[in-house]
C-alpha cells in the first residue's frame, strides 16, 4: 500500500499533463492496467456467487475512494472543483451504471461472454459522437459498428434455446460505457484526478444508500477477496491515467481488446467456463470491427489533423 501511495503522489502530474509521446512506456501501462481490470472482475464474480452484487460494487467504489482520500487528502478541496458539476455528476452515474451492470451479469453469465459484449464500447462512442456530438461517420463505420452488433447477437442470440436474459446487462453496460466516454468530453476542462474523485464519491454515495438493503455479513475467509477487489480497481485506474499520459489514445486503443484473452483465462482457470464457438465467433468479430472502425478514425486524424472524423 505504501508503495502504491508513493507511485500515486510521483504520479500527481501524470493526472494533469498532457500525453506524451513514449509509446512503447504506455502500452505497457495499458496492458498492466487491463491485467488489472480483468483480475478486479474475476474478484467480482468470484464474490457475486456468494453476496448481492450491491455490496460487491459498494466495496469497489468505497474502497477506490478511500485509497484516494488517503493518497491525496491534502489536494482534495481543489481536486473537487470543476467547471461542469452537472456533467460530472451524470458521468460518474453512467460509470456508476456500467459498472452495476457488468459486476450483476457475472452472476449468471462467463467473465469471457460478458467482457466480449462490453467490448462494444469503443464502436459505441463512435456512433454516439455522430448522434450526439454531431461528428461525421461514412458508411465504411457504419458497416463496422453493425459488424459489432451482429458479433455481440451472435453472443447473446436472442431467440433461440440458448438464450441468457443476464446478457443484456452488460450490452446495456456497453450503452452506459459509451455514454460516460461522451459525458467526459465535455469535461475535458478538468483533470484526470477530478474526473476520478468525482465518480468515486458519486458511486460511493450511491452504492451506500442501497447497501443496507442487500447487506451480508462478510465471512473471513472472504476478506482476502474483497481488499483485493479495491486494490484491483485502484491500482488499474493508476495505470490507465499513466497509460494516457504516456502515449497518444490511438496508439493505446488496440491494446485495449487483450482484456478478452485475460477473461477467457481466469473464466476457464478459476471458474470452469469456456466460451463456447458462438461466443468465440461474436468476440472476434467485435474486435475485428472495434480495430477497423478505429483504423478508420486514426487514418482520418493523420490525413486530417484538423478534422474530428473521417465521412468516408
Amino acid at each position: 500500500m505504501r508503495a502504491l501511495a508513493r507511485s500515486f503522489a510521483m504520479g500527481r502530474r501524470g493526472f494533469l499533463r498532457r500525453p506524451g509521446t513514449d509509446q512503447a512506456r504506455g502500452i505497457a501501462l495499458l496492458l498492466a492496467a487491463i491485467l488489472g481490470f480483468t483480475l478486479m472482475d474475476a474478484t467480482a464474480k468470484h464474490l457475486t456467487q456468494t453476496y448481492h452484487p450491491v455490496q460487491v460494487i459498494w466495496v469497489r467504489f468505497v474502497g477506490n475512494l478511500l485509497i484516494f482520500v488517503l493518497i491525496f487528502r491534502q489536494a482534495l478541496p481543489p481536486l473537487l472543483r470543476t467547471r461542469h458539476p452537472a456533467a460530472q455528476f451524470a458521468r460518474s452515474l453512467m460509470q456508476l451504471g456500467s459498472v452495476g451492470l457488468f459486476f450483476t451479469s457475472l452472476q449468471f453469465i462467463g467473465l469471457a461472454e460478458a467482457t466480449a459484449i462490453m467490448d462494444l464500447n469503443p464502436v459505441l462512442i463512435t456512433l454516439g459522437a455522430a448522434l450526439f456530438l454531431g461528428e461525421r461517420i461514412g458508411p465504411r463505420r457504419i458497416a463496422g459498428i453493425a459488424a459489432a452488433l451482429v458479433g455481440a447477437m451472435l453472443i447473446i442470440r436472442p431467440g433461440l434455446g440458448v438464450f441468457q436474459p443476464a446478457a443484456l446487462l452488460p450490452l446495456a453496460g456497453a450503452f452506459t460505457f459509451a455514454a460516460g466516454a461522451l459525458l467526459t468530453r465535455m469535461v475535458r476542462g478538468d483533470s484526470v484526478a477530478t474526473s476520478v474523485l468525482w465518480s468515486a464519491i458519486v458511486g460511493s454515495i450511491a452504492s451506500s444508500l442501497l447497501v443496507p438493503f442487500f447487506w451480508q455479513p462478510v465471512a473471513g475467509a472472504d476478506l482476502w477477496a474483497f481488499v483485493l477487489l479495491a486494490a484491483f480497481g485502484t491500482a488499474s485506474q493508476y495505470l490507465l491515467v499513466q497509460a494516457f499520459s504516456a502515449a497518444e489514445a490511438g496508439a493505446l486503443a488496440p491494446f485495449g481488446y487483450t482484456g478478452l484473452i485475460w477473461a477467457g483465462l481466469w473464466g476457464w482457470l478459476f471458474f470452469g467456463q469456456l466460451p463456447d464457438i458462438w461466443t468465440l465467433a461474436g468476440a472476434t468479430l467485435i474486435v475485428g470491427a472495434g480495430l477497423y472502425v478505429w483504423s478508420r478514425e486514426a487514418r482520418a486524424a493523420k490525413e486530417d489533423p484538423c478534422a474530428t472524423t473521417d465521412p468516408r
